[in-house]
């Protein structure tokens, strides 16, 4: 029973018993979660688990296999780094909220079917939103409502979608879904908002930079890269997304030349290599795949890293302006 419980709810479940927790034991407890997660996913076996019925509807609560681990392996190395460069803060409400965040992008990559991705969706869009309040200025309060109202949209067309690809077909598992019909073209949507496809993509420069120092290292990680699984998932091979992965790769670079907020430029950055991923999910070759969820790996670790760098440059000069 225990090989069925999705990965991502021992972040969540952790997370729980951060606030109750004394100071001096908070910081080990919240390093040992991720190691406790990568622990447990490593003994996983490939395979689909967690078989629910709910109403006429069956759900996968657990998937396991090469492109789900790939990116759940590396959902907890940035996790774990960023809980290290997390610990000198004594704000239990951002440590809890950046856990749930992590757990949930974990979770929905692990998915099986669309209504465990529907939740999980919808719970890194209001458990990522605290790390943007978390600020406490007046920007960063309307950033951050700007931020949820958009993915509180994103969900809602995803919801819809969904349904009516329930409808339709009779199955919410999760695997290739297309462009063909109505349903995938809502489901895509949805995932072009989380993914910052052109047009689409505000939110991405307007709530980063609002972020605090350390919920932005956790912000560049999980948002945009569960919607380049998601895309990956569903969308492999899909010739349209080539040209929209296309103009998010060039037109970013026109606004970032003029940037001289860094982590802005940084939100931008973020945003050109996002479209080289989806350049490659369009492809939808075997290789182009893997090039894909390397890359989104590799993405992962060194924004982080390079958002930590800016984040010490705040830290010492209290501004992210060049």
């Amino acid at each position: 029973m225990i090989s069925e419980l999705n990965p991502g709810l021992i972040l969540i479940m952790g997370a729980l018993l951060i606030p109750l927790l004394p100071r001096f034991f908070c910081g080990p407890y919240m390093i040992a979660l991720p190691v406790v997660a990568l622990i447990y996913m490593l003994n996983l076996p490939i395979g689909e688990f967690g078989h629910i019925q709910l109403f006429d509807m069956q759900l996968v609560t657990l998937r396991v296999d090469k492109l789900s681990l790939a990116f759940g392996y590396v959902f907890l190395i940035a996790v774990f780094v960023g809980t290290i460069y997390s610990l000198h803060l004594d704000d239990w409400a951002q440590h809890a909220s950046g856990m749930v965040y992590a757990g949930s992008a974990i979770g929905a990559a692990f998915a099986g079917d669309l209504i465990t991705l529907f939740v999980f969706w919808e719970l890194t869009a209001v458990s990522s939103v605290f790390l943007i309040w978390a600020s406490r200025t007046a920007a960063s309060r309307h950033a951050g409502q700007r931020y949820l109202v958009i993915q509180i949209c994103s969900g809602l067309i995803l919801l819809s979608g969904i349904m009516l690809h329930f409808r339709e077909s009779g199955s919410i598992l999760f695997n290739a879904i297309g462009i063909e019909t109505i349903p995938g073209q809502l489901i895509l949507i949805a995932f072009g908002v989380k993914c910052a496809f052109p047009l689409l993509n505000s939110w991405l420069q307007d709530s980063y930079p609002h972020a605090t120092i350390t919920g932005a290292v956790l912000l560049s990680a999980f948002t945009t890269k569960l919607a380049v699984y998601a895309i990956a998932r569903g969308y492999a091979g899909t010739d349209y997304l080539i040209p929209i992965g296309a103009m998010m790769a060039i037109l970013p670079l026109f606004l970032a030349v003029i940037e001289n907020d860094m982590r802005r430029l940084l939100a931008h950055a973020l945003n050109n290599q996002l479209g080289f991923m989806v350049v490659g999910v369009g492809i939808g070759t075997e290789l182009a795949l893997n090039g894909v969820a390397a890359h989104a790996f590799c993405h992962i670790i060194y924004k982080g890293l390079l958002f930590m760098a800016v984040g010490a440059v705040m830290l010492r000069y209290g501004t992210a302006k060049a």
